[in-house]
This record gives C-alpha cells, sequence and structure tokens, in this order.
C-alpha cells in the first residue's frame, strides 16, 4: 500500500512542477487520504519536491504514526490553529510560490493562510488531484466491485421481505442494516425510497408513511466498503401490472441508458456519452423532463470526476468508473431512473452491476 500511495503523491509532484509551483498544500480531506493513507480530518499535507508532510493535531499523532509511518508531520499544539502550523511549515521550507486547492479552502481560510505568511506567493490550483483519482487503479476497482456486489446483495433481501405495511423510511433502514450485513461500512449516502408520486423528486428523502398498494417504487442506494469505496445504484420495482404510460417511461429510461452505456469508450467524451441518452429521451418527448447530469464518477467520494453531462469535454480513459442514471420525472404522477455503476475499459465498458437486471420484467413484483 505505501507503494500505491508514493507513486501517487509523484505523479501529483509532476503535476505541481507542470504548474509552476514550489509546492501544493492538499486540503481536501478526501484527496489527503487519496495520497497518504490517512483516515481522519483537519489534516493537510505540503506536498512539493523538497517538502512533504502531514500537518495534523494532537488527537491523530498515534493514528498518523500508524497509518502514515513513512511520512513526516507536524503536530501542532492546540493553541496554534492550522493555518499558523501550516504557515510556519511553509516558511520553514523555504517555499516561495504556493499551490492551494481554492475549490477547497474558504476565502476566510486563504485569507488567514496569507497573513500567516505574507511573502509567499499563491497560486489558486483546481481540481488536479481529483483529475487524478479519477483513474482508478486494480485495486480501487476492485473495491468499487466489492461494494457493488454487496449492494446488490442487500437490495435482493430487501425486495423479498417487502409489504405494503413497511414504510419508505424503513426500507430504507432495513437496506442500510442489510447490506452492514454482508460487510459493508455503511450506505454511500442518504438511501433514497420513494413510492408512486414521490419518485417524481430526484432527492426525495423517505418519509413514515407504508408504501401501501403502491404501483412503483424508486430505491436509490449504494454501499461503503471498509476500504471506503462507494457504489450507486437505482431501480424502480413495479407492482401489478404496470400501465401502458408506465410501461412507455420505463422503456424510455432504460433505452436511453442502453444507448449511452453503449457509447462509452476510451476517446469519447462526457458530453457525447450525455447526448446519447438526453436525445432518445427528447425524442420520446420527455426532454424537459430529464433535468439532471447522466452520470458521475465514483470512488472514495459519491460524486467524482468525471461528469457525464451537457458540455462536459473530459475525455474518457481506461480506469474510470461512472455512473449512468437517466431519468424522466412527471410531477404528480411519479419518476423512473434507472443506475448503473460502469468501468471505462481498454477497448470499451464493463457494467459493473450487470449482476442485477433492469428489464421491465425482471423489475415486477408479485
Amino acid at each position: 500500500m505505501s507503494d500505491r500511495l508514493a507513486n501517487r503523491r509523484q505523479k501529483l509532484l509532476r503535476v505541481v512542477k507542470r504548474l509552476g509551483v514550489d509546492a501544493l498544500l492538499v486540503s481536501g480531506e478526501t484527496n489527503v487520504s487519496w495520497l497518504t493513507g490517512f483516515t481522519g480530518d483537519s489534516t493537510w499535507l505540503l506536498l512539493g519536491p523538497k517538502v512533504c508532510l502531514l500537518v495534523s493535531d494532537g488527537r491523530y499523532e498515534t493514528q498518523i504514526a500508524e497509518e502514515c509511518p513513512d511520512l513526516d508531520v507536524v503536530i501542532r499544539k492546540p493553541e496554534v490553529k492550522l493555518h499558523e502550523a501550516a504557515g510556519m511549515s511553509v516558511q520553514s521550507a523555504g517555499i516561495g510560490c504556493l499551490g492551494f486547492e481554492s475549490h477547497v479552502l474558504t476565502w476566510a481560510a486563504v485569507d488567514d493562510l496569507q497573513s500567516a505568511v505574507p511573502k509567499v506567493d499563491f497560486r489558486p490550483v483546481s481540481g488536479q488531484v481529483e483529475e487524478l483519482r479519477a483513474i482508478k487503479d486494480v485495486e480501487e476497482i476492485a473495491e468499487i466491485r466489492a461494494a457493488v456486489d454487496v449492494a446488490i446483495r442487500g437490495f435482493q433481501v430487501i425486495r423479498a421481505m417487502l409489504t405494503p405495511e413497511m414504510t419508505e423510511l424503513h426500507i430504507a433502514h432495513e437496506l442500510e442494516q442489510t447490506m452492514r450485513r454482508f460487510g459493508a461500512e455503511g450506505t454511500s449516502f442518504e438511501t433514497i425510497v420513494a413510492a408512486n408520486d414521490r419518485a417524481a423528486l430526484a432527492h426525495y428523502r423517505p418519509s413514515r408513511m407504508p408504501i401501501g398498494d403502491c404501483s412503483m417504487l424508486l430505491i436509490d442506494w449504494g454501499a461503503n466498503t471498509a476500504g471506503r469505496y462507494k457504489s450507486d445504484l437505482t431501480r424502480v420495482l413495479l407492482f401489478g401490472k404496470p400501465t401502458k404510460k408506465l410501461v412507455k417511461v420505463y422503456e424510455t429510461v432504460r433505452e436511453a441508458q442502453q444507448r449511452a452505456i453503449r457509447a462509452i469508450r476510451p476517446g469519447v467524451t462526457c458530453e457525447e456519452v450525455d447526448t446519447q441518452a438526453r436525445g432518445y429521451i427528447r425524442e420520446q418527448g420527455y426532454g424537459r423532463r430529464f433535468g439532471h447530469g447522466l452520470g458521475h464518477g465514483i470512488g472514495l467520494d459519491i460524486h467524482e470526476m468525471p461528469r457525464l453531462a451537457p458540455n462536459s469535454q473530459t475525455v474518457l480513459r481506461p480506469g474510470m468508473v461512472v455512473t449512468v442514471e437517466p431519468g424522466v420525472y412527471l410531477p404528480d404522477w411519479g419518476g423512473v431512473r434507472i443506475e448503473d455503476d460502469v468501468l471505462v475499459t481498454r477497448d470499451g465498458a464493463e457494467v459493473l452491476s450487470q449482476a442485477l437486471p433492469s428489464d421491465i420484467e425482471a423489475m415486477l413484483v408479485d
């Protein structure tokens, strides 16, 4: 593991050189973890050709020693603020030009840092570590596969135990506990369980109302592994005989998703993939009812680079893992979203969640 982390830092050092700064102050919690293996918070990484150290506090002294034995560390005293300790480290390293994660630090935090080291030239840097994180290595892909597998097993159990008396919130809680029993550390995000017209709310929060004799039940869920990698899936269960309208909406969304997945391969832009799904949904008359991006990267965070969305010119590369989740949402009626996790391979794409079918027959509940 230490070699993997060192290789990641070497990749970032090449970015630092290209940016023309003496060092980069990494403050994003997930970015620090990805580069060092440290799993705590309130800790920054100062990385440059001549410096590599963590700036933290006494709460994490032992943890850092265990998780990052090969790294130098500065443990600040309680009366010393984080930006002050970081500033002293910058000064001690003789850094004249410092890059900082402008998409992470607040204006106030940057102002505090500049006050601590007024002679240092600060250079805003955005998304550089995230770009590196977008390409998953073999071990990361294995973690995501495990997260997908646990999520699927949890869903299958919950599907078998559904009753009209269960509430949306009850279902969400049972799903989380079931995934934990299968080895998950928890959920990737707050599980969405939405019955009937509530499925039209893309980020709905489950209620305490029983699902009753619902005709559709949208479940958006994911598992978080011990290594903190995540999965993100959505299925819509159908109860009774679906109406013609429901069949049309469902088949529209599924065909849009399949077209998008077939378009995924190295060298294709994210916008091109999004267009495959969005264009088909528009052709079917539901263009205005698909109001979000087609998908996003997953990994240590549930939303990572790249983004499958209009105007996203990011080029897909092998090792990227993205969700593909088109949806159609009709107010006062309901909504259909189908979501799978997809790995970009050397010659195309692999649906990591293919063990959980999404055809309409598979979604019918007896």
